[in-house]
């Protein structure tokens, strides 16, 4: 482990000289375009051309409510799961990551981490956000930089181009598809949708996605239970067979699709394609809903099913 921690510290020092002797900054504009042809598909198709974003994590009530970001914590750390590992990893207390510790420390623990990220991608990532939109590329993010990229970036973001939706007009995002589970409000959705309707001039769409993983938990009674008397109480019926299951998610997909989802989204690691009776996945669900256990060939039948029926 200490060998690769080593390899990592001498390369970053490498690359740190060289890029110092060429007077190169890391991240420059034909960073990662190692051939003519992809600087010229790049720089000739590909950066003007709109970013319609099929699957994304931003939350609806950001773009909807045009969210404004406190600081660089705020609006990196706050909610990125790749950064926590990271950070877990590094040995970071908790505290520092998701815990009560104050912003600018917490921004102080993600600098001491970059750098052992290298040859991870959130190495590349960090330094891609800092240039694009952030401006800054004439340094890498470690200890001793943070306290100038925090105020650097702190600036812009009491700028109304880095709110949410600034941000997303500096990057040409022209759609963004949500990830959004059946029992959820659209709220956000639907009222961004109404303002766009009276003309506020922010055209970005914003639509949901179908993304019903929790409908496919039912290896797990507790928790798929939990999820469908949800979907029960949204839905203001009893489901007590498959059949009230099917008509409530017929439900919720019309809702979807009436506030502008056109799109499923899952989250598997199989895809399932069992062979299934409608008994068996009747008796399977059946089970499940009186709390009981299913074996592995029930569970994938119940899935394949679900993911068959939409």
């Amino acid at each position: 482990m200490f060998s690769g921690w080593r390899s990592a510290f001498y390369f970053h020092i490498a690359s740190t000289l060289l890029g110092m002797a060429t007077k190169t900054p890391f991240i420059h504009a034909d960073f990662l375009l190692q051939t003519t042809s992809a600087q010229q598909l790049y720089h000739g198709y590909a950066a003007a051309a709109p970013i319609i974003d099929y699957h994304c994590h931003l939350p609806p009530e950001d773009v909807a409510r045009n969210r404004r970001f406190t600081d660089m914590s705020d609006i990196w750390l706050e909610s990125d799961h790749y950064k926590w590992r990271a950070l877990r990893t590094n040995g970071i207390d908790e505290r520092r990551i998701t815990g009560n510790a104050p912003a600018r420390e917490k921004f102080q623990a993600w600098a001491e981490t970059v750098p052992k990220c290298l040859r991870n991608p959130l190495y590349h990532w960090t330094h891609l956000e800092l240039n694009r939109p952030f401006g800054l590329n004439d340094r890498v993010l470690d200890a001793s930089s943070a306290e100038h990229v925090w105020q650097h970036g702190n600036a812009l973001l009491a700028t109304e181009a880095f709110s949410a939706r600034g941000i997303m007009k500096q990057m040409n995002v022209v759609a963004v598809c949500t990830t959004d589970d059946p029992i959820e409000s659209l709220e956000h959705h639907r009222a961004l949708r109404a303002e766009q309707a009276a003309g506020s001039g922010f055209t970005c769409q914003m639509r949901p996605t179908w993304r019903p993983d929790k409908l496919l938990t039912i290896d797990d009674p507790i928790a798929f239970n939990a999820w469908i008397d949800r979907l029960a109480e949204v839905t203001g019926s009893d489901i007590r067979d498959l059949d009230h299951l099917r008509q409530a998610l017929q439900t919720r997909h019309q809702f979807f699709h009436d506030t502008g989802c056109r799109l499923s989204d899952h989250g598997m690691e199989t895809i399932y394609a069992e062979l299934y009776t409608e008994a068996q996945v009747k008796a399977a669900f059946a089970t499940a809903r009186q709390g009981g256990s299913l074996d592995a060939l029930a569970v994938a039948r119940f899935r394949s099913c679900m993911l068959y029926e939409g």
